[in-house]
């Protein structure tokens, strides 16, 4: 753990990212149904768009990454999104790690919100771990602050910690 850095990623990162992306995403399908799983989770059109609006973090164990999330602000909250770490590198920290930065670049809003897939315990019981606790109407929160497709709006939750 003591090798690990944190940086903003630059366009040069992005087939980096990508690849721990849409490798650690492969694990959805493990509780999402077959029309709703999709590989690669995300291409590298759909980074240059969502780059358009947020700001993309990594975790580097020296030259190579090994997580990436990325850090939106819309309205009032802070939306910590595309978390994504890679499979030999889960439960060591880094994930705790990545959002621990993300959450520390915040300023401004009075609120983090996390989307997640209902059946992804990992990352649920890692935001449980961590002070989040899950939104009283998630589908609410999802539409007020996420334009993401409708079959992923209803297989989702949303997590929150007030700042």
């Amino acid at each position: 753990m003591d090798r690990l850095g944190i940086r903003a990623l630059v366009p040069g990162d992005r087939n980096a990212a990508l690849a721990v992306i849409n490798m650690a995403a492969r694990w959805y399908r493990d509780f999402l149904p077959a029309e709703d799983f999709h590989d690669p989770e995300m291409t590298p059109e759909q980074w240059e768009a969502e780059a358009r609006r947020l700001a993309w973090y990594g975790v580097f164990d020296g030259d190579v990454l090994v997580a990436v999330g990325g850090l939106e602000h819309v309205r009032d909250a802070a939306l910590l999104r595309h978390g994504y770490v890679v499979p030999e590198y889960q439960r060591r920290g880094v994930g705790a790690l990545l959002r621990e930065h993300l959450e520390q670049q915040v300023r401004g809003v009075s609120r983090i919100i996390v989307g997640t897939y209902a059946g992804n315990y990992k990352a649920r019981g890692a935001l449980d771990k961590a002070g989040y606790r899950l939104s009283a109407d998630s589908e609410a929160v999802l539409r007020a602050y996420y334009a993401i497709p409708e079959n992923r709006l209803t297989s989702s939750v949303t997590y929150e910690k007030p700042l």
